[in-house]
């Protein structure tokens, strides 16, 4: 494995570069031996050309492809080790061998074909020059968060055609309610078709059993010029065994993630916890976190987020070493880490956008609660 820095102005996922030929892939990956790019331009083969360079301080690999067609959608993954098959974490587009043959063609047109045969799970897509969308609504000013009438849904439940081209032609209804807020139950790629969507895979791509990143974008756009908000509600305490970031570092014979997971935590911490615990006084945990609410606050428009099971967001232990016997009462006691995180995030939000909502899913002690609306948040 050959070492050299990263290019300067690169960070993690996928980085276009000028002219359109040229994509930066990154991976955040300490402790791997090697990296290698499987995709549609080499036939999903692993060679010397097209494997990875390491960082001089261990933690990173990268590489530069070039001879990319404009505008072609590349399917591709990272072969870790030798053996492991993962997508970006950053992509912001998947194609899923079992589930994208359940999209229906109309809601989702030309959709990329699954390369069959050439490798297996989850595989991530990049586009060079990949078509802009013109947003429309530039006098749009977001509502008083004082003055929220918010209607939340279910896409997948609320319209029978399950997709936003049908939820935007139904604007009218929520005016005609007097709803000044739409916030969507989670939408970025999930397991399987049919969820809830808190089973979160891949946060930085709208899963496509919904339709198309465009579709996503003209319903944002036309809730705006009605004034409406559109929040997206996030499940960033934890995420499930099809994200790359889990599998990077996985205990297959305990089936949770190893010790050295920099993202989560092997046993969850605290009570109620769904799939792997995240753990948030990691700095690789705070970086995605505000990778994923810049990402969809500036290139979808969004006006803030509900975070689910935001009572998580703790390192405090109130479960056993096992992630058993957890202690509901402890947990809901006022905890002044999880207060430091949630301020932290909340700055965070309002540097990249001022003025986003930050709506969380809390249940702790009155207290902890009062600090927090007084630093801005909802509940």
């Amino acid at each position: 494995v050959s070492v050299q820095p990263l290019p300067a102005g690169v960070r993690d996922g996928i980085n276009y570069e000028s002219g359109d030929t040229s994509v930066v892939l990154v991976l955040y990956a300490p402790r791997k031996n090697r990296v290698s790019l499987l995709g549609d331009f080499n036939n999903w083969t692993e060679n010397v050309t097209d494997q990875l360079l390491r960082t001089p301080d261990g933690e990173r690999y990268w590489i530069r492809r070039s001879g990319l067609v404009p505008g072609v959608e590349y399917a591709f993954q990272y072969l870790v080790d030798g053996v492991l098959r993962i997508g970006d974490p950053y992509c912001e587009k998947v194609l899923d061998p079992g589930n994208d043959p359940g999209i229906s063609p109309a809601t989702y047109p030309s959709l990329k074909s699954y390369p069959t045969g050439k490798t297996s799970g989850i595989v991530s897509v990049l586009q060079t020059k990949k078509p802009a969308y013109t947003w429309t609504s530039g006098s749009y000013q977001r509502p008083d968060k004082r003055s929220l009438v918010i209607y939340e849904l279910l896409l997948r439940d609320f319209a029978q055609e399950q997709n936003w081209k049908t939820l935007k032609d139904t604007i009218g209804y929520f005016k005609r309610l007097g709803v000044n807020a739409i916030q969507l139950m989670p939408f970025n790629e999930f397991e399987g078709n049919n969820s809830w969507g808190y089973n979160p895979s891949f946060y930085f791509a709208p899963d496509k059993y919904y339709g198309t990143e465009t579709r996503l974008k003209e319903f944002i756009d036309a809730c705006h010029r009605e004034g409406i908000a559109v929040i997206m509600d996030i499940a960033l305490n934890h995420s499930f065994g099809q994200s790359p970031l889990v599998q990077l570092y996985f205990d297959a014979a305990n089936n949770r993630p190893s010790a050295d997971n920099p993202w989560f935590n092997p046993v969850a911490r605290h009570a109620f916890n769904v799939g792997y615990d995240m753990n948030h006084e990691s700095a690789a945990t705070r970086s995605f976190f505000k990778r994923v609410v810049e990402h969809w606050l500036k290139e979808f428009k969004l006006d803030g987020f509900r975070f689910d099971l935001s009572k998580g967001f703790t390192q405090v232990q109130t479960c056993d070493a096992g992630g058993n016997n957890c202690n509901v009462n402890a947990w809901g006691n006022y905890d002044p880490s999880r207060v430091a995180i949630w301020k932290r995030y909340y700055d965070s939000l309002q540097r990249i956008d001022p003025g986003s909502y930050v709506i969380l899913e809390h249940f702790a002690d009155n207290s902890e609660e009062k600090e927090l609306s007084d630093y801005g948040m909802m509940f």
